[in-house]
């Protein structure tokens, strides 16, 4: 089957790059040095998809302690210093970027829930960052982040393309509901293969590997 669209819009942690078993270990790690004594699955159930502030009244609560600016430095410090280390692209999805790239005739975004100085090295390292160019958007230079829609709504406005003819791939159930808030055809992207993570919500799709976008994607 393939389809049209006049735009892509891709998260980045779980989508373009598999970032997020990396900075969940350096969170928990981080968290339990803190005091909060919870397991590695515990906290990616509680922070995936979502920012580490997102959480800020419930980690201060869990290890007594304040969320400073320099706790959150030195998080992303060691949280980089191992991406860096160790970051893959998710498998096929440079093809699946150069595919939406072609089909759009440039018209891709990313759309963040993370900090974009993070977004942005994890594209460079991926080898996406000429795909992109400066059209990468963070949650965290707008008013809401996911679940809300506003950094899907940013990433259309500036691409010139209305929601609605808007293609987004999403890994986790805070931005699938972002992006369907913005009004664009979500894709839930799983590779697992279960899908549980979209269970009640309405994804035109569900896939397991970057080769099924690309070539849904006609050139």
């Amino acid at each position: 089957m393939t389809l049209t669209f006049d735009a892509v819009l891709f998260d980045c942690d779980g989508v373009l790059v598999d970032s997020e078993p990396i900075t969940n270990g350096v969170l928990h790690q981080v968290l339990n040095e803190a005091g909060w004594a919870l397991s590695p699955a515990e906290c990616m159930e509680i922070f995936i998809g979502k920012a580490v502030r997102d959480e800020r009244a419930r980690i201060e609560r869990e290890t007594g302690q304040p969320l400073t600016e320099d706790w959150m430095r030195a998080f992303y410090a060691r949280r980089d210093q191992r991406l860096r280390a160790e970051l893959k692209a998710m498998d096929g999805a440079l093809q699946a970027v150069i595919a939406a790239h072609r089909h759009t005739a440039g018209r891709i975004a990313c759309a963040s829930g993370a900090d974009k100085a993070k977004v942005v090295m994890q594209i460079h390292m991926a080898g996406m960052a000429p795909y992109f160019e400066d059209r990468i958007f963070s949650g965290h230079d707008l008013p809401r982040s996911k679940p809300h829609p506003d950094v899907y709504l940013a990433a259309a406005a500036h691409v010139g393309v209305h929601p609605e003819r808007c293609l987004v791939i999403e890994d986790t159930a805070t931005g699938v509901r972002a992006g369907l808030d913005a009004g664009a055809t979500v894709w839930g992207y799983c590779p697992a293969g279960h899908g549980r993570a979209f269970e009640g919500l309405p994804v035109a799709r569900v896939f397991r590997h970057m080769d099924e976008l690309a070539r849904a994607l006609p050139g």
